[in-house]
């Protein structure tokens, strides 16, 4: 019975310096990213201040700074990739009314294509 319990401690032993690594590490709130725009707006402002943060030292406060930006830009780019889902139906809409020339779903699907489309680039 003494052999078994040799791993499991050896196993716990090796563990805990990795668990309390893992505690030290913090999760911060992200900024939300409920629609396009806010999704941009968020990515765009991210993607600024890593610019900046990874031109100077990468010291703790850095790193730590950092480490919460990626939560807002994993949210950004998580709806903007379902909004690009959206976008790219708009212009297959486009595409496949102008293929039948039918030209009041061309506008229609044209014009909800770019106003998406200038939000993703905005």
């Amino acid at each position: 019975m003494r052999i078994y319990l040799l791993p499991l401690t050896l196993t716990a032993a090796l563990m805990s310096p990795t668990m309390a690594l893992a505690e030290d590490i913090q999760h911060y709130q992200a900024k939300s990213s409920d629609t396009l725009e806010q999704a941009v707006i968020n990515f765009n402002d991210s993607n600024g201040r890593l610019e900046a943060l990874l031109a100077g030292d990468l010291d703790n406060a850095n790193l730590a700074q950092i480490h919460e930006l990626t939560y807002t830009l994993e949210n950004a780019l998580a709806q903007i990739q379902l909004e690009s889902g959206s976008i790219a139906e708009s212009l297959e809409a486009v595409h496949q009314a102008s293929e039948r020339s039918d030209a009041q779903a061309v506008r229609q699907h044209g014009i909800a294509y770019l106003g998406a489309a200038r939000n993703m680039l905005n």
